[in-house]
């Protein structure tokens, strides 16, 4: 069964749960075990935000409002679920209810009065006036002091603030109920014979009821005298008079004599009824508020029955047979009276019961209601629950089989990580093996150096005995110079003097014989050896091509070298740009320089009867002079080769150690050992690349290939160089990439390939037409003049998707013939376009003009 009314507890809150919890667990802690009900008076908001400010609710769409509606919702149940959740931990049985008002004192006074609320306890002030409430015990909060003054007298009202209880209304229907109980009891018995007259006035409303029950009670005692009614008499009938407006029954005076006349039996003159002031017997509560009071009358003495007796029966003149028959209808009519006394107030008990009752069906009504909410809501979060559990069931399904998996690669893996303990336990063996032998092989090497050092100083004092001259073992156009020419030169290696040091040595700036040189002085810890001097003055000594640096003369005593002065510096210095007073290279003295560099390489690979392999090309050993003349040096490390006199090509390698610098090597170079003269166009190749762009070498090459598959080639060109013919610069990009191949077969041959796309560049750019390998000038038409498919000088030259250059109405015909692929490597086209090659073709008119 539901709780009665009166043993709920009320408690209004508002949306900030820290305010109201105080007034909460003040009324937790003082409830003594009674259900508590919270409730709520939700107050929509009139402003809505919305993107970063606050509309006017009306001037919304309504499905915004209502959205925003529904989250205000949400939010105020959330509120409420966080207040249960304070009850349930304190242990105290709670519930909720709420409503929704743009007034919040004037929602609490209708729950108050909808629910018949008779215990309420809510906040007393403002918290700005809160330390002032507590020490003046009134109330400042205008919503307390609303509520205290409207809202009905049935309800019982605490203000707390902060913990404590700083004012309380009283509920002044009850104790209206408790003065009408006490008249009740008080009331003398009819059998007595006393008459009390208590006539009862009826209130027009149940508002004035209600205002008149709280008077003190001499006031209500005096107000029952003031009415009087009337009742039927000489038979058992109900004594209750008809209930009028708010449960009370009042006849007047007029009507009273009216129905004694109708209603006498005995024929006289007067009333055969009697007569009776009312006294108050039961009330009850009447109405879906229990604010409305039903007050019934009854007779109380014969003196009020008779008001107008015949002065015959009072002076006796009745005979005794009438006297006793009237006394006997009087018993009776007092014990009907009486038995209607008892029914009226079993009546008013019954009726108000049943008001109990039924507030008690409506609470439970309620309840039953939220419970049933609450069971909806415990269901569908225990589906989701369920839900949420065969997911996890899942995952951890899935978790054990990953677990399992885990522990697979575990025990694989440490198996490896044992496997890979012994080895490196076997490596560190090795590697101490190792470092002894490379000590013992230094040892070996210390010993001899010193025995090499002790041969040469035998040799030299041999060759001092002997008298041997330095030119019986040097070639005639080379000089020899001593080391204190050297020095006298270079005002002892002044350091004012340095140009330049790498890992041979440092090179001086020097005046021998009334001539400017460049001095090279190895260090005492150089890379190179007498081997290396040797071989680079043996070579050097024996060529002369104009891109090929002169060696002047060499000093034995100091393996010093002495080359002719070249003031530009290296081509390193001029693509970084270290001398900020040297400019930049435009793109034609690069095309220039990389044109003059294939040609030195050219000249070395052919020569007679061994060919040369530079083996160490890079920028920093390619030197520029007054002219911006490309002057190749450093042939220390170079190799020569027997050539196949049958053919032009290579058909020896050279297996040695690799030296040089390493991202300039041929890859295969460094990973076989195997030197060819394809090593040098490797290295060609990357310097190819930094005099189009600029940048170092390392990665440079896949860098342009990405540049050009996204055609961003423009973006990668070095803006030094000024503006590049773009067709021109893709044409060297692309012939670049090939030369850098790490496929060695797959590089292009500098002579009949690299040679016939630079030579025309060249020329555009106002070099000579042609180019002399070793002292034969070539002036036949070059190979690059002659088409590959009519094996003719071409009049229009165009170039196709394969790099090659074609006649255009050679080109043409082949493709409308049906073939997709190259002419010279057989590999299927990208694309059909044909792109003018108007500096070969200026090229070919100059030559023709020529012949």
């Amino acid at each position: 069964m539901a709780p009665m009314i009166d043993d709920i507890i009320y408690v209004a809150v508002s949306n900030n749960v820290k305010e109201s919890k105080p007034t909460l667990l003040w009324t937790l802690q003082n409830s003594g075990g009674k259900k508590v009900c919270i409730i709520h008076v939700h107050q929509p908001a009139q402003m809505i935000p919305l993107m970063g400010t606050k509309f006017p609710a009306s001037s919304m769409k309504e499905q915004e409002v209502r959205a925003y509606r529904e989250l205000e919702k949400q939010n105020m149940q959330k509120i409420l679920n966080e207040y249960l959740l304070i009850c349930r931990q304190m242990g105290a049985r709670a519930e909720k209810l709420h409503a929704e008002k743009d007034c919040i004192e004037k929602g609490i006074v209708e729950l108050i009065s909808r629910y018949g609320i008779r215990k309420l306890v809510m906040g007393a002030a403002a918290d700005k006036h809160c330390s002032s409430c507590r020490k003046t015990m009134d109330l400042k909060s205008k919503k307390a002091i609303y509520v205290r003054q409207q809202a009905p007298l049935s309800c019982h009202i605490q203000f707390v603030c902060k913990g404590h209880v700083i004012h309380t209304r009283e509920a002044s229907l009850h104790r209206a109920d408790a003065e009408v109980t006490s008249l009740l009891q008080v009331s003398p018995d009819i059998e007595n014979g006393q008459s009390n007259h208590l006539p009862l006035r009826s209130p027009t409303t149940r508002h004035d009821l209600r205002v008149e029950l709280t008077n003190p009670a001499q006031d209500l005692l005096r107000r029952v005298r003031s009415v009087k009614i009337e009742k039927f008499g000489g038979s058992r009938t109900d004594v209750s008079s008809p209930v009028i407006s708010e449960g009370f029954s009042i006849t007047s005076t007029s009507e009273r004599n009216a129905i004694s006349r109708r209603s006498s039996p005995w024929g006289f003159g007067h009333s055969a009824c009697f007569s009776s002031d009312i006294s108050l017997v039961a009330y009850g509560e009447t109405g879906e508020s229990g604010n409305g009071l039903e007050l019934y009358a009854l007779p109380q003495s014969k003196e009020d029955l008779h008001p107008s007796s015949p002065p015959s029966v009072l002076d006796g003149s009745i005979d005794d047979t009438l006297q006793n028959h009237l006394d006997k209808v009087m018993a009776e009519a007092r014990n009907a009276r009486q038995e209607a006394f008892q029914e009226t107030v079993n009546r008013g008990k019954a009726e108000k019961n049943a008001f109990d009752a039924i507030h008690k069906a409506k609470a439970s009504e309620s309840l039953y209601v939220e419970e049933l909410k609450q069971r909806k809501e415990i269901e569908e979060s225990l589906v989701k629950e369920k839900e949420q559990l065969g997911k996890m069931k899942n995952q951890h399904g899935k978790v054990m089989e990953e677990l399992q998996f885990a522990i697979g690669q575990k025990s694989s893996l440490e198996m490896q990580v044992a496997a890979s303990e012994q080895m490196v336990k076997e490596l560190e063996q090795k590697i101490i093996s190792a470092v002894e032998l490379l000590q013992n092989y230094e040892k070996e090497r210390d010993e001899l150096q010193t025995d090499r050092d002790n041969a040469l100083k035998q040799a030299e004092e041999l060759r001092k005995k002997r008298g041997e001259a330095s030119s019986e073992s040097m070639p005639q156009f080379f000089s020899e110079f001593s080391f204190s020419e050297i020095e006298e030169a270079t005002r002892n290696f002044d350091a004012c003097l340095k140009i330049g040091e790498g890992g041979y040595g440092t090179i001086h700036k020097g005046a021998l014989r009334h001539t400017e040189v460049a001095i090279k002085m190895p260090h005492s810890h150089s890379l190179q050896g007498p081997l290396e001097f040797h071989q680079e003055v043996d070579v050097l000594s024996k060529l002369r091509h104009p891109n090929l640096v002169t060696l002047i003369g060499a000093c034995q005593e100091a393996w010093a070298l002495i080359y002719e002065y070249l003031p530009n510096g290296s081509l390193e210095d001029r693509l970084s740009c270290e001398d900020v007073n040297s400019l930049p290279l435009s793109w034609q003295i690069r095309v220039r320089i990389a044109a003059e560099l294939c040609s030195a390489l050219i000249f070395l690979h052919s020569c007679e009867p061994n060919s040369i392999i530079h083996g160490d090309l890079k920028p920093a050993n390619i030197l520029l002079d007054a002219n911006l003349v490309t002057k190749l040096s450093d042939f220390g490390i170079c190799r020569l080769f027997s050539r196949d006199q049958s053919s032009n090509n290579l058909t020896q390698l050279w297996r040695t150690e690799p030296k040089g610098t390493f991202v300039y090597m041929d890859p295969e170079f460094l990973s076989t050992g195997e030197l060819t003269s394809k090593s040098d166009v490797y290295s060609f190749g990357i310097i190819l690349l930094q005099l189009l762009t600029g940048r170092l070498a390392m990665g440079i090459a896949k860098e342009v290939q990405y540049a050009l598959d996204t055609g961003k080639l423009n973006a990668l060109l070095d803006p030094l160089a000024g503006d590049w013919p773009f067709v021109q610069a893709e044409q060297l990009a692309r012939l670049a990439l090939r030369c850098c191949d790490i496929n060695r077969e797959s590089r292009p041959d500098l002579e009949s390939e690299v040679w016939r796309v630079l030579e025309p560049m060249r020329i555009s750019c106002g070099g000579p037409s042609s180019f002399q390998i070793g002292s034969e000038e070539r002036c036949s038409p070059p190979t690059y003049f002659i088409c590959p498919i009519f094996r003719e000088v071409m009049q229009d030259p165009h170039v196709a998707a394969d790099g090659f250059t074609y006649e255009a109405e050679a080109l043409r015909g082949w493709l409308d013939s049906g073939r997709d692929t190259s002419p010279m490597t057989n590999l299927k086209l990208e694309h059909c376009n044909l792109v003018p090659n108007h500096v070969l073709r200026s090229a070919i008119q100059e030559w023709l003009q020529q012949q």
